[in-house]
């Protein structure tokens, strides 16, 4: 898809961040949304293909989309801060997105690592229009700030997601009041393997259109 990217350095907590800014290059803006990567010590970047794919998706949707790396990942500065600095480079990220675009609403899209991250600054910032959570890591700690959060709520996860099966995030969801949707597309492991394609169009319908304010059941590819 036709795009327009900028690359910029962000000032973080811990040093100065880089960043690609994306803008569909037809049609108008609707909306800003930041885009955090997977796990750093595992080899997560802005360039990986599930955070590529969900980016092009938003932008396919009139969004820009704002990804970063995290502090320690590639030319970003600063080390590891294990989840608690890399919310606070998101929160830096953020600032600086609704700074570039103040007459936008604002939204946060994560996948893995980057779910656990924009769900958390999500819930306690104020204003977000939605957060979505691919690849959303069951055992990565307490999922408390979520059973009290208000915000709409889009999940993404693959069938056979080994850090985030089926059998786990079903009760999760289950408890976490509306506005929500669970959406599972058919992929052979965590990174949506064989199933990128349709994740990417998922993205793109769950913030395009208009979403009923109950909850419903899961959705089933």
């Amino acid at each position: 898809m036709p795009r327009r990217i900028e690359s910029h350095w962000i000032a973080g907590p811990a040093g100065r961040l880089e960043a690609l800014l994306e803008e569909p290059e037809a049609g108008p803006l609707r909306l800003a949304a930041v885009v955090c990567h997977p796990h750093p010590l595992y080899g997560g970047t802005m360039h990986n293909k599930v955070v590529y794919r969900m980016a092009r998706g938003l932008r396919r949707a009139g969004v820009a989309a704002l990804r970063f790396n995290f502090r320690g990942v590639g030319l970003s500065e600063g080390q590891h801060a294990h989840l608690t600095g890399e919310i606070e480079d998101a929160r830096a990220a953020l600032a600086w997105l609704r700074e570039r675009y103040p007459a936008l609403p604002f939204a946060l899209a994560g996948f893995s690592f980057g779910a656990r991250a924009i769900t958390r600054l999500g819930c306690e910032a104020e204003g977000a229009r939605w957060l979505m959570a691919a690849g959303f890591p069951t055992r990565f700690g307490p999922v408390d700030c979520l059973e009290a959060c208000r915000v709409r709520k889009i999940f993404i996860q693959s069938t056979h997601d080994q850090y985030g099966p089926r059998t786990e995030l079903e009760p999760i969801y289950a408890k976490l009041p509306v506005p929500k949707e669970l959406i599972w597309i058919e992929a052979a492991d965590h990174f949506f393997a064989g199933g990128l394609e349709e994740l990417e169009e998922r993205v793109r319908e769950a913030v395009s259109e208009p979403r009923p304010s109950g909850s419903g059941p899961p959705s089933h590819s």
